[in-house]
């Protein structure tokens, strides 16, 4: 985390650099990019620093540090502080980051309505409550942006004992063309035209290959047709996770743009989005196959053990993987389980079938992590807490929180 807080600061003072492999990397003299710093959600704790014996917040840590050593600097710069926050479930917790942004620009004599803040909406809470969450961040708010796989993580946690209406198939089936995901994007882009906000797409997970033609074209038709599908949504941009996409994202969305900042003018048919659209979950077919169960729990592993290494993200199978796949990897694996599930092999999700599947994944991997200073301990660490994640009849709402307590 500091050190993440030691790029943001060379970065905006243009002093990163990076040698490596005989390559050498510097900032141009132009433009760059805005830099749009994510705290951590709310609920998760910074145990290296304490007040009177009890962990500070990482929301207000990561905040606080990027802030206090960064905002007069990018405001010299002839920019400003900018801020992604992850997690928010209501209204009550955007008026905590505002009066969290009040009081800072108060205390080092920033003018008020100085920062800038894009909401991530990714949890079903916070999908009921935009406009009064827009209202909290009024002086603050640049926009909404739509985070599926953790919006669907939470969907699977919220209603994880409610029955097989609310379970869902396997993940890489679930397309923002679902029902639910179509009313959940369509509201969302919605309500920020209303309030006069800009909504931000979901981010494609597809990493090309420079080595592999074939991978690079199924990545770029995937990417294009889902940049395409947002900005004839209506959303002003989105997320890529790696750079090579950057030109097709941004030729579709200049084309849908054109010389405006925005499509809030854009006639558009009315959106018609009520309670039981965003929760039509059955819609979909509940389909859930014995390699949709193996990936799950392939994926989860392979995440969780590289993020105890000190990894947020990592490409598998050509996909950027990171904690939000994880957690609707590992919530769906126990979903699975509890409502006795059938896949289309015909057999029944149960413990033994999850514990052979973790056990077979932990020897696929053992190899590569032998090979690593403390790898041999970090992936059994990463089996047991998966073991606990999606076997136990308690349900862990974060996986993050018990990976944190295994970390020095």
């Amino acid at each position: 985390m500091i050190s993440g807080q030691l790029n943001l600061r060379d970065a905006i003072r243009r002093t990163i650099t990076l040698d490596q492999d005989g390559k050498s990397y510097r900032l141009h003299d132009g433009d760059l990019a805005v830099i749009v710093t994510r705290p951590r959600g709310w609920h998760l704790p910074e145990k290296h620093l304490t007040i009177d014996g009890a962990p500070l917040v990482g929301a207000l840590v990561d905040f606080g540090l990027y802030f206090f050593h960064n905002a007069a600097e990018l405001l010299d710069r002839g920019a400003g502080p900018a801020f992604y926050l992850p997690k928010l479930e209501s209204h009550q917790e955007a008026r905590l980051w505002a009066d969290v942004f009040a009081f800072a620009e108060h205390a080092l004599g920033i003018p008020g309505g100085t920062i800038r803040a894009t909401v991530l909406i990714e949890t079903i809470w916070a999908v009921f409550e935009m406009d009064e969450i827009l209202h909290e961040l009024r002086d603050y708010a640049a926009g909404l942006n739509a985070g599926r796989w953790d919006y669907l993580f939470s969907i699977v946690k919220t209603f994880r004992d409610a029955g097989d209406d609310y379970v869902l198939p396997d993940r890489n089936t679930i397309t923002m063309a679902a029902p639910f995901m179509k009313a959940y994007s369509d509201l969302l882009v919605d309500t920020c035209h209303r309030r006069g906000a800009y909504a931000i797409g979901g981010m494609a997970a597809f990493i090309p290959s420079r080595r592999d033609p074939e991978i690079n074209a199924v990545a770029f038709a995937k990417v294009r047709a889902d940049k395409t599908r947002e900005a004839a949504a209506g959303y002003e941009g989105s997320w890529v996770a790696h750079p090579d996409l950057v030109p097709i994202c941004q030729e579709i969305f200049d084309a849908a743009l054109g010389d405006r900042v925005n499509q809030l003018s854009k006639p558009r048919q009315p959106v018609d989005v009520n309670a039981k659209d965003l929760l039509d979950i059955r819609s979909l077919p509940l389909m859930v196959t014995a390699k949709g169960l193996r990936d799950n729990i392939e994926v989860a592993l392979e995440y969780v053990v590289n993020w105890l290494a000190g990894n947020g993200a990592v490409g598998i199978n050509n996909l950027m993987e990171d904690a939000a796949t994880a957690e609707i990897s590992r919530c769906q694996v126990w979903q699975w389980r509890r409502n006795r599930v059938v896949l289309d092999i015909e057999r029944q999700v149960t413990t033994e079938m999850i514990v052979w599947l973790l056990d077979e994944a932990t020897e696929t991997l053992a190899d590569t992590w032998s090979e690593t200073p403390g790898g041999k301990e970090l992936l059994a660490g990463a089996r047991n807490l998966l073991y606990d994640l999606c076997t136990k009849d308690r349900f862990v709402d974060f996986l993050t929180l018990p990976a944190y307590a295994l970390l020095p």
